[in-house]
């Protein structure tokens, strides 16, 4: 690779990475190439972006971002590096969590997810637990309309009763 080619890699790299929210860094060395087109294949099926990268490559295209600060996670760049990218939070980590079932690797290195950096793979099952933004707008909208429905529901259950009171009420009086 001529030195223009890989300053233009880095400049496009860089661009990806400033348009991410969400990036995972993995250790995918020991798979093999079936297993590499298992994997490849599912990062398509559920729309995360497998890209395998030079570590002083995303290094430098990391430098590059503005305004984004990786901390840590040069730190992790050493050996094969698979490179992750999504929309979603928890995606990267629930197909890593699914993949490795069947095979040990990969292994996640790293993770940056909006202004969050992770370090390790002991951090794979709390990045499984991180709802995406639909997950918690449906949450909330499930907890808000809740106390809405108990008070309809009591509303309309009550008032066969309280009219039952009122009329048996007023014909006592009678």
């Amino acid at each position: 690779m001529t030195r223009q080619e890989k300053n233009s890699f880095i400049s496009d790299l860089a661009e990806r990475l400033s348009k991410s929210e969400v990036v995972y860094l993995t250790d995918i060395a020991g798979l093999n190439a079936e297993d590499t087109s298992k994997l490849r294949r599912l990062c398509f099926q559920r729309d995360v972006q497998l890209q395998v990268v030079k570590n002083t490559l995303l290094r430098k295209a990391m430098e590059r971002v503005e305004g984004r600060e990786y901390g840590e996670l040069s730190t992790v760049l050493v050996g094969n590096t698979g490179l992750m990218i999504s929309e979603v939070g928890n995606a990267p980590a629930k197909l890593i969590k699914d993949f490795r079932k069947k095979v040990a690797v990969p292994l996640l290195k790293g993770a940056y997810i909006q202004e969050s950096v992770y370090v390790g793979d002991n951090n794979l099952d709390a990045l499984v637990a991180l709802k995406s933004k639909d997950e918690l707008i449906g949450e909330i909208i499930g907890l808000l309309q809740s106390p809405a429905k108990n008070v309809i529901s009591g509303l309309k259950s009550g008032g066969g009763t309280l009219a039952g009171i009122v009329k048996t009420l007023q014909e006592r009086e009678s």
